[in-house]
């Protein structure tokens, strides 16, 4: 019996790696795509039960859509992609720094949205893509502020390719702090993590959670959702890293 397939970009590490983990234990055929982080995608696919690796630097939007192309020539029931990959890099409000918004809007925004143009094109009904956002959309703040320039225009994509695609299923997914980011200190992660509406640290399981309700096509094509303890519904002046030092 063939398994249903999903690829995770950027699936070797952090968030990536707990979705494969999850869709793994789920029954899902999973395919992690890495950078440089080779050792760890192949630790990730040895603990599950069917699993292999992609390697593509999504700096390269025409490699990732070649990319797109040979998997779907090699998996017919490649039912999901999950556009997790990103780069997270300082620029504030005050000056952008030209070579980190080329990259963020190359590997966040613009070869995430090639790689689901290609893999919706064409495909018979009921495939899902999941991009993932974050909370910075609804609370928005100046810090990393190319990263989030980005992620708007991810999520511009969502409902977008939802109305080209009204055979498929497209969504977003937005995280709040979940895990420690950037140069922040243990400390410091578990008092930004819990700057949310519940006052709780947001499991990144929780996340895995939501984006395998998203797999089953039961949620309105367009949709995104915030998983981040109400974080999204806060307004915060700087990005909780900066919040916990202070």
């Amino acid at each position: 019996m063939t398994l249903p397939t999903v690829l995770i970009t950027g699936g070797a590490k952090r968030i990536g790696a707990r979705m494969a983990h999850a869709f793994g234990a789920a029954g899902w055929h999973v395919i992690i795509h890495y950078g440089q982080s080779h050792s760890d995608a192949q630790a990730v696919a040895a603990t599950l039960p069917s699993a292999e690796t992609a390697q593509c630097d999504l700096a390269d939007g025409d490699a990732a859509v070649a990319m797109v192309d040979r998997l779907n020539t090699a998996h017919p029931d490649w039912r999901l992609l999950i556009n997790s990959a990103a780069v997270f890099r300082y620029d504030g409000a005050d000056r952008i720094d030209p070579a980190i918004f080329a990259e963020a809007m190359q590997v966040n925004a613009q070869t995430p949205a090639r790689m689901a143009q290609r893999f919706l094109n064409g495909a018979a009904a009921g495939r899902t893509v999941i991009n993932m956002l974050d909370m910075k959309l609804a609370n928005p703040n100046p810090d990393f502020f190319s990263y989030t320039m980005a992620k708007h225009a991810l999520s511009a994509t969502v409902r977008m390719l939802a109305m080209a695609h009204a055979e498929h299923h497209v969504y977003g997914l937005a995280p709040g702090a979940m895990m420690p980011s950037w140069d922040q200190q243990p400390d410091e992660h578990l008092s930004s993590g819990r700057m949310n509406l519940l006052q709780r640290l947001t499991d990144p399981d929780e996340l895995a959670d939501a984006a395998l309700f998203m797999a089953q096509g039961i949620l309105a094509s367009g949709e995104t959702l915030f998983i981040d303890s109400g974080q999204f519904l806060l307004s915060q002046p700087r990005d909780v890293l900066y919040l916990a030092r202070a």
